[in-house]
């Protein structure tokens, strides 16, 4: 049921078509292994027989130019960064809607990297690091409620906590939130939350 919910999300999408399905992650080994290409898979962390990070390791390693995306119910920093050195280009939770699925696949496909905001706030620090060396220059025309929004993001907040937060509505919270990725040439929160903590705003 979850796996033909699932399709019918990712179907939505005129240009995608889901081709295969398994039921563990050695199913979905065999069936990479019978000779069929896939662009991109979508890997639960907990399944039987094989879980998630095992059979993400394995694909990699075997079809590397395919590309790996987890989802799954864990908001854990230390399945997310297994994943992530297992070769996954992203991390999402299934509480995701299919307008935020299909964008992640997109952005997987097109060879970024997606990592949901409040699991982005615990792992990239891990990843990246926080030398003095790597803090890049915040850019002049921020404003003071632009720089503590992206503060925020790079906390792990969702928009309604922000929104508490700074004392303003979501719907500013979001409006604000795209004026600052379009003046920062930015794609997505997570590449706001790592100019966040590249920084060393959080």
């Amino acid at each position: 049921m979850v796996r033909q919910g699932l399709k019918v999300m990712i179907e939505t999408d005129e240009d995608m078509l889901v081709s295969g399905e398994a039921a563990n992650g050695l199913e979905a080994v065999e069936l990479c292994q019978s000779g069929k290409f896939f662009d991109i898979a979508i890997l639960d962390i907990r399944m039987p027989v094989m879980d998630g990070l095992k059979a993400a390791k394995k694909l990699h390693e075997d079809y590397p130019q395919m590309k790996i995306l987890m989802l799954t119910t864990f908001n854990d920093d230390e399945y997310a960064i297994e994943a992530l050195k297992n070769g996954a280009r992203g991390y999402l939770l299934k509480n995701a809607d299919t307008e935020e699925l299909i964008r992640s696949i997109h952005t997987c496909l097109e060879g970024g990297l997606v990592l949901e905001s409040h699991v982005a706030a615990k792992v990239l620090p891990n990843l990246i690091g926080r030398s003095p060396q790597e803090k890049q220059f915040l850019d002049p025309s921020l404003t003071d409620r632009e720089v503590a929004l992206i503060c925020c993001v790079g906390k792990g907040m969702n928009n309604k906590e922000i929104a508490d937060t700074l004392h303003l509505s979501i719907g500013t919270v979001k409006n604000q939130i795209s004026v600052i990725l379009d003046k920062l040439e930015l794609r997505d929160r997570t590449q706001l939350a790592i100019y966040a903590i590249r920084n060393q705003m959080v």
